[in-house]
């Protein structure tokens, strides 16, 4: 579950870093001459009522020590009191070492270990020098909600995974049905009394079966699941492999239909012949493509 999250985290970051960045900008005060904690605190109060999901808010001194009490709307956080350096932070180092609004990767909450995200800024004084980080905790399930809320896209994600997986599931019907004929095509034909034509086309059932499936678990894990490779290739990997499981059963229907004709009507060879010729040109146009597929991916 929570890989699936990181990934949607992912996608939608810059929005996010935007949002909360711009929440951070406007009620904490900065480059300004007797920037108080009291003030930065109540900055962050502001934030907070304006952000009821978020777990907590707080603020660091220049060294990384807690100095003030967690700010939060939720009961269960107010007993948590973390005054131990936390110098060693993602949060406060990135932000101090950019010296400005960050948001970090999701990580285990260290006061309640669920996957959160923190939006961190330094607030200087007029002079440069560093007086505070402050620190807003946001668990990563409510920011991807949020998010795509704001964004309208939340009901049209949810329709499109709805929507993929009925044509997955159909597909996957029609694989099925492929893959049991050509099975039973097999061992009723084949075993009883050989027959070659029926093995050629029991073996096309099962190819485009084949091909078939490789396309519903692309859309399944893709679409539906919403797991999908990291790998550069991986988008074009389905469409090689259904490719070429169509020029493999087209290849068999043309020796077939070869063999069929060379033997019953010699004169329907061209028909063969140009369907072999359908397939030599399905392959050079594969190769190709895996080719500049190739060249782009270095």
């Amino acid at each position: 579950m929570h890989i699936r999250e990181i990934q949607d985290f992912q996608k939608i970051r810059k929005e996010a870093r935007a949002y909360f960045c711009y929440l951070l900008q406007r009620n904490i005060p900065n480059r300004l001459p007797n920037i108080s904690i009291d003030v930065v605190y109540e900055g962050l109060e502001r934030i907070i009522n304006e952000l009821p999901d978020a777990n907590v808010a707080y603020i660091l001194d220049a060294e990384g020590k807690q100095i003030s009490k967690m700010i939060t709307l939720k009961d269960k956080f107010e007993k948590f009191n973390i005054e131990f350096n936390q110098s060693n932070r993602t949060y406060f180092y990135k932000a101090v070492k950019d010296r400005k609004c960050i948001l970090t990767d999701p990580y285990p909450s260290l006061i309640g270990g669920e996957m959160v995200v923190s939006a961190a800024m330094p607030v200087f004084n007029n002079k440069g020098d560093l007086l505070y980080v402050v620190v807003i905790d946001i668990p990563l399930e409510k920011i991807l909600k949020f998010i795509h809320t704001e964004k309208g896209e939340r009901f049209l994600h949810n329709f499109n995974r709805v929507i993929y997986g009925i044509f997955a599931g159909a597909l996957f019907a029609i694989c099925s049905l492929l893959f049991f004929d050509g099975i039973k095509m097999f061992f009723t034909y084949t075993l009883s009394n050989i027959d070659v034509k029926k093995m050629f086309e029991s073996t096309i059932l099962i190819t485009l079966s084949l091909a078939l499936f490789d396309l519903v678990k692309t859309l399944m894990f893709e679409e539906v699941i919403g797991e999908k490779e990291e790998h550069p290739f991986a988008i074009h990997k389905t469409m090689i492999k259904f490719l070429g499981s169509i020029v493999i059963a087209l290849a068999i229907e043309g020796l077939m239909l070869v063999f069929k004709f060379a033997m019953i009507n010699p004169k329907m060879l061209i028909y063969a012949s140009m369907l072999l010729a359908s397939v030599t040109i399905l392959l050079v146009g594969l190769a190709y493509y895996m080719k500049s597929v190739g060249k782009d991916i270095k």
